[in-house]
């Protein structure tokens, strides 16, 4: 749910609905999504009610840029890509979010571990063709890391397949 507060006029005003994605080093999968969401919620005109970020389970990658083949699949897409370091989830980060993206079963119960009360979601559960209902590691965002270019691509297409689910889920949300 969306943070709220109470202003001097003692009316309760909206702050910003706040989603984290979640990979494990911050430099391909969770980049990615924040850049497509971000996208996806301008486009819908939520950007300037909603804040999209994003961290790794662990801090491996901490520091560095995005991985260039990640930026070139976004870029040759037509994805504005910032500048950005990669950097580890903080625990108390999670309370502090409305919604957290997890790009793998694996990172979401790592994420489960730093914090049971998160909303702690497969980024994959948003996408209405993928196999929701099975185990949730079929719900898992390939990573495109080992893989060649074309990885990259497959990552994209899996996470612009639920990023409009998580707009839908985002405005649902915002009219509660």
């Amino acid at each position: 749910m969306p943070s709220c507060g109470v202003g001097d006029n003692g009316h309760v005003h909206l702050t910003r609905f706040r989603i984290m994605t979640v990979c494990t080093g911050n430099i391909c999968r969770s980049p990615m999504a924040e850049v497509v969401l971000r996208d996806r919620l301008e486009a819908a005109g939520l950007d300037g009610l909603v804040d999209v970020d994003s961290t790794g389970v662990s801090d491996e990658e901490h520091g560095n840029p995005i991985d260039p083949r990640a930026r070139r699949t976004l870029a040759d897409h037509g994805y504005a890509v910032p500048g950005r370091r990669a950097r580890r989830v903080p625990a108390p980060q999670l309370a502090e979010r409305d919604l957290v993206l997890a790009m793998t079963s694996g990172h979401a119960a790592a994420l489960r571990r730093l914090d049971g009360t998160a909303d702690i979601r497969l980024l994959r559960s948003f996408d209405p063709t993928a196999a929701v209902g099975g185990p949730d590691h079929l719900l898992d965002v390939d990573d495109p890391w080992y893989g060649p270019d074309a990885a990259f691509e497959q990552t994209l297409a899996e996470i612009e397949a639920a990023a409009d689910g998580v707009v839908s889920h985002v405005r649902a949300a915002l009219d509660r």
